[in-house]
């Protein structure tokens, strides 16, 4: 936990921009994997850490009176039967005082409240929640059918907390760098490791075992494939063969929770082929190009929109794409090779505060999100400022399903060649990603640089 005067000033925030009534949040509960007494390692809401900071004790709750400016914690203290199993175990009252709170009570006290403020006409504000025995606490406590939860949330409360932990403030900024500095290691770990006839649950576990002993935990289930195309592909069961790419995507959490989230793409072999390194530098350079324009009062999506631009131009070198750049971008014929967004904000969350609506988080009233396949993915769009912290991930892939549909339509056949495309259908796919702090004036990539160019990789795959 960081000191309780942090999470005071947080919640003194919170309560000004709500306004008046009651906030309410729940922390998570276990969640068992075979039986009750086998659960998943635990996490806790992360709402509930950064007002909170109580990260390692289940089934806690917490309200906020904002009219009365009182703060209350509710749980229940751990027997003496569960401690011979688990240990001693903090107070409820002595992990209030740890966040400055000094009223702390058990859990069966939290739903009197509830009702009680419900009967006087008060407002009960609380955030969505993607977890179903949440929802039936919800229902339990507020008497909202579990169905309508989610119909049922504040958007005061949501755009207040969206408001508040969007920007990072400069010790939030080092755990984030905390974290980047172990994904780097493992990285590392794994450009001296990888080679042809490996499989790559291997490699999973080599890079698992160095996170593990830093006392470190995955941020997000780990993309380590040399079928890259697959965006989200978390099967490990492929044998690496030389002429392979292999895409690595993965993060870890720092002490405090916040979070690393990067990707690389190395050539099994320790070597690019000529046609596999002109693909990734044009990833390259959209990525620093990314980079390059990611300051604050720019629109994240704009930015996305000039990285497309980059890939057009890239492709076009190689005869992929043809045409009038601008165009091509503009209506999306690029996506066909890069149908997802540049980039997420990240935090304590590896995709930041998105539990509380995607579009809650990456777009407001001044942007909206578009239809448009690809551009729709953009998950990021808004205007950036100072403190926040996004990820900058172009890729390029080459999905023969996707191809074949594109070409059956005759779509954008004025911008892609497709003849040529069709010698890439083995190609798989390739992806580079770092965290950027927007700074006062432009950026900065966090924590310990993880080797990205052609010759940095080749070089130290081959020393």
């Amino acid at each position: 936990m960081f000191k309780s005067e942090i999470y005071l000033n947080r919640r003194r925030i919170l309560k000004d921009s709500v306004g008046s009534g009651l906030i309410l949040f729940l922390g998570n509960d276990e969640s068992p994997m075979n039986a009750t007494d086998n659960c998943y390692p635990f996490r806790q809401e992360y709402s509930f850490i950064y007002y909170f900071g109580c990260d390692s004790n289940a089934g806690l709750a917490a309200v906020l009176d904002v009219d009365e400016d009182k703060d209350y914690l509710f749980g229940d203290d751990v027997s003496i039967d569960d401690q011979i199993w688990m240990g001693a175990q903090p107070l409820i009252r002595d992990l209030g005082l740890k966040s400055g709170i000094t009223n702390s009570a058990e859990y069966s006290c939290l739903k009197p409240m509830i009702t009680k403020a419900l009967t006087k006409g008060r407002k009960i504000h609380f955030l969505p929640t993607c977890r179903a025995d949440i929802k039936l606490k919800l229902e339990d406590i507020t008497g909202i059918p579990h169905s309508n939860i989610d119909n049922s949330t504040s958007p005061e409360l949501i755009k207040a907390v969206v408001d508040q932990r969007s920007v990072k403030e400069d010790f939030e900024i080092k755990e984030i760098e905390q974290a980047i500095d172990i994904s780097s290691q493992m990285y590392s770990l794994l450009l001296r490791e990888t080679k042809p006839g490996l499989k790559e649950e291997y490699l999973l576990g080599r890079m698992m075992s160095l996170m593990l002993s830093k006392g470190s935990m995955v941020s997000f289930p780990a993309i380590l494939s040399r079928n890259g195309k697959t965006l989200h592909n978390h099967t490990y069961d492929n044998i690496l063969k030389d002429g392979d790419l292999l895409l690595i995507d993965s993060g870890v959490k720092s002490t405090e929770h916040y979070s690393s989230d990067l990707t690389r793409t190395f050539p099994v072999s320790g070597k690019f082929t000529p046609r596999q390194k002109a693909i990734y530098e044009i990833v390259l350079n959209s990525q620093l190009k990314a980079i390059s324009e990611t300051k604050p009062d720019v629109l994240y999506k704009d930015i996305h929109l000039k990285v497309a631009e980059v890939m057009v131009e890239g492709l076009k070198s190689v005869g992929i794409m043809k045409g009038n750049t601008q165009d091509a971008a503009s209506v999306g014929a690029h996506a066909l090779f890069y149908p997802h967004g540049l980039g997420h904000m990240i935090g304590l969350a590896v995709h930041d505060m998105e539990v509380l609506g995607e579009d809650n988080v990456g777009y407001d009233n001044e942007i909206s999100r578009s239809s448009q396949f690809g551009l729709s993915a953009l998950r990021l769009g808004r205007r950036l400022q100072k403190g926040f912290v996004v990820t900058a991930e172009p890729g390029i892939y080459f999905i023969p399903r996707l191809i074949d549909l594109w070409k059956s339509q005759n779509k954008f056949t004025d911008f892609i060649n497709y003849d040529e495309v069709e010698k890439y259908k083995d190609f798989e796919g390739i992806r580079i990603e770092d965290d950027i702090l927007v700074t006062k004036t432009g950026s900065r990539v966090l924590g310990t640089p993880v080797p990205k160019s052609v010759n940095d990789i080749e070089s130290i795959m081959n020393s």
